[in-house]
């Protein structure tokens, strides 16, 4: 249960790592993978790819597809909307943040 629940609460905070770090660079789904980690997030492929498929459907996010080494790598970076979610979810977490801290 408390799995289930946290899971919940540490997807929007997924989703907001996502959009910080596709704002300053454009990123791809291994290297995303890697910076979750980092931060204790132990997600899988299978949950990240349908994250940054259904942010860039609401226009959070637009893709671009390079070729590596002979594959095609999928970089998704923010857009403007995407910026505009961003802020708004600094400014609600700052807030909340104040509030809970002790």
């Amino acid at each position: 249960m408390e799995d289930k629940v946290l899971r919940k609460l540490f997807l929007g905070f997924i989703h907001i790592h996502i959009l910080h770090h596709a704002k300053e660079k454009p990123i791809f789904g291994v290297w995303m993978l890697e910076e979750l980690k980092e931060h204790g997030y132990n997600i899988s492929s299978g949950t990240l790819y349908p994250i940054l498929h259904s942010m860039e459907e609401d226009g959070l996010l637009w893709k671009e597809e390079k070729n590596v080494d002979g594959k095609i790598r999928k970089y998704y970076s923010t857009t403007a909307k995407g910026v505009e979610i961003l802020t708004e979810a600094r400014n609600k977490a700052y807030e909340l943040f104040k509030e809970i801290k002790e």
